[in-house]
């Protein structure tokens, strides 16, 4: 929840969309709860697990696709406040009169459910499992990420809690879409504070006032907008203090403090303008209709003598005088409204809180100290470890499991090629083989990197391909259809077949392939060079097309396991290599490759193809 009223609208103006490369070689941290909250309720009821099956897929898009390094924060015991807040909001929504409500005592905790914990504790041996860093937090998980991003330790947090700013963050992810040409929401503290005025002590005030999550009720009737209002006319170094010099009943000292224009001492001159002028009624300036009737005022333009011009409906006259008198009313309406603010504050209660507000200004939400700092580390995938674990919680097939645990697994090999190039192998089976083409995708650029068996690891899959399907023509550069995934799965690895040998597709970061193989990225682009020369030499139209056949994954990653979940029920069974796909298989794969004709736009192929 974090600061009530729709705290988020009145920060949607200053949303930032972030591209693909945001969190490129950056670290950031996650609020665990976040992620399970936010999509438990959307897809519990089509898929198994689905604090599992987020946590895998998100994961391993936020490590290979997008290049950063996730440290995910998990919530620690509940402060009492938070506690009878949580009881507070239940019997809210029950409908039962709060007055019956418990009070945790002092040091006391309410636990939290034990179901969502069970949660938790499976995506933390989960996340353990793939080698990705976890912190546990003292109490909120979006209070340490906020403080490892004040104190430089990850350059940005992904939560959706709105008081992940009130505890001192600087750079905020609320939405992430790993589909999507600017797949990140992000919202700066510089960038509030340059449109709307409010730093962080502005945005305590602002909770206090609305309600927040250990607060539920705030004062009553003040909204989210009497409340920005209220905290502008601060300056962010006295507003704490004079919210509890008002809620202690000394009202009288907050004038002086109050940062407006119009609250100077008039001058003498502005008093002598203080007494109101009659107006003419006919044409609404200074002077009577008589005198006007025999010449035009100075303030009507009549060219031809014939007296002054009939005000026009709505008309205000803007001589000193009547402006003299708007300002003193404007100023008495604001006097007004400040007073009731002022007395809805004096009658609340205990208001402020003190412990509040200094739980937000804490800056030790987590198990290290200055002295000792926070170690972070990313280590590799137990990766048959992490296969009996899905296979066990998510009754899914090992070699599903591997072909979408592969982008990760080759993300790690290339970074760790590009800082000590040794001869070695992508999961102990794979080596590089060559740079297929160049793929876009939502705008951005990717290799398709090809990876084949090693010759000490079986060998290659002896498969046969028709002539006419081998013989097809591929693009250089290939889009691909933009289409949203509902669960955040991971981009699936492809299988192609080149000379009866079975290849393994994956889309990479051409900076990072770059990096870890310069000869083989300077190869493509020369051949890619040269064959766009011959095209032009040749004026050969480009043509659409697809090399291979694509295979079942359980052809491909074989695997000699059992897995057993109850008595006779087996997972997955042996593959033989020699095993060949089906005939009706492959003539359904090769009506859906019919080659169109590229005079057709791009969206009738698609419909062509696929409908």
């Amino acid at each position: 929840m974090g600061v009530g009223g729709k705290f988020w609208d009145l920060l949607k103006p200053y949303a930032r969309h972030e591209g693909f490369d945001f969190l490129r070689n950056k670290r950031v941290a996650v609020d665990l709860s976040f992620w399970i909250v936010q999509h438990e309720t959307a897809i519990k009821d089509r898929a198994r697990s689905p604090h599992l099956r987020v946590t895998f897929f998100r994961t391993i898009n936020l490590f290979s696709k997008f290049g950063a390094f996730p440290v995910f924060v998990v919530d620690g015991s509940p402060s009492p406040l938070k506690s009878e807040a949580r009881i507070a909001r239940f019997f809210r929504s029950s409908g039962i009169d709060s007055s019956s409500l418990p009070v945790a005592g002092d040091g006391a905790s309410v636990e939290r459910n034990s179901t969502f914990t069970k949660y938790i504790q499976e995506c933390v041996e989960l996340l353990e499992l793939l080698g990705m860093p976890v912190v546990k937090a003292k109490g909120e998980a979006e209070a340490l990420c906020a403080q490892l991003d004040a104190e430089g330790h990850v350059d940005a947090c992904i939560t959706s809690d709105s008081d992940v700013f009130l505890f001192g963050a600087k750079c905020v992810i609320k939405t992430f879409q790993s589909n999507s040409r600017e797949p990140f929401e992000c919202y700066y503290m510089s960038d509030i504070e340059a449109g709307l005025g409010l730093k962080r002590k502005h945005l305590i005030a602002i909770s206090l006032l609305v309600g927040n999550d250990y607060d539920l009720n705030g004062v009553q009737g003040v909204g989210l907008d009497t409340a920005l209002r209220f905290a502008q006319t601060f300056s962010e170094d006295v507003i704490l203090n004079r919210l509890r010099e008002i809620g202690n009943g000394d009202a009288s000292l907050l004038q002086g403090e109050i940062r407006s224009v119009d609250d100077s001492v008039p001058s003498p001159d502005e008093s002598s303008l203080k007494r109101k002028f009659s107006h003419c009624s006919f044409c609404g300036h200074p002077g009577s209709k008589r005198t006007h009737f025999k010449s035009s005022c100075e303030y009507c333009s009549s060219t031809m003598g014939e007296g002054c011009m009939k005000k026009s409906e709505g008309f205000k006259c803007s001589c000193s005088s009547c402006d003299m008198d708007r300002k003193e009313k404007e100023q008495k309406k604001q006097d007004n409204w400040r007073l009731k603010v002022l007395s809805k504050i004096a009658l609340e209660p205990n208001f402020p809180n003190d412990a509040i507000i200094e739980m937000y200004l804490c800056n030790s939400h987590g198990y290290f100290t200055e002295n000792d700092g926070l170690h972070i580390s990313w280590g590799s995938p137990k990766t048959e470890m992490v296969v009996d674990f899905l296979a066990y919680h998510q009754l899914w097939e090992p070699s599903y499991i591997r072909q979408r645990m592969l982008p990760m697994l080759s993300t790690i090999f290339l970074r760790e090629m590009a800082k000590d190039p040794v001869k070695s192998l992508l999961y102990g089976q794979y080596e590089f083989d060559s740079i297929d083409r160049l793929k876009i995708r939502y705008g951005h650029q990717f290799y398709v990197v090809k990876w084949k068996k090693s010759a000490p690891s079986l060998g290659c899959v002896s498969c046969t391909v028709p002539p006419e399907e081998s013989d097809m023509q591929q693009d250089d550069v290939m889009e691909v259809d933009e289409s949203i995934n509902p669960f955040d799965e991971s981009d699936v690895p492809t299988i192609d077949i080149n000379n009866g040998c079975c290849l393994l597709l994956t889309d990479e970061n051409m900076d990072l392939v770059h990096a870890a193989f310069p000869e083989e990225v300077d190869r493509f682009l020369q051949e890619k060079e040269l064959k766009e020369l011959k095209r032009r030499k040749t004026g050969k139209p480009e043509t659409a097309g697809s090399r291979g056949v694509q295979l079942n994954i359980t052809e491909f990653y074989r695997s000699a396991k059992v897995y057993e979940t109850e008595p006779g029920e087996i997972l997955t069974k042996k593959t033989e290599p020699g095993e060949i796909l089906s005939s009706q298989r492959a003539e359904t794969s090769k009506e859906k490759r019919k080659p169109s004709s590229s005079n057709l736009p791009k969206s009738v192929r698609r419909r062509l193809l696929f409908d």
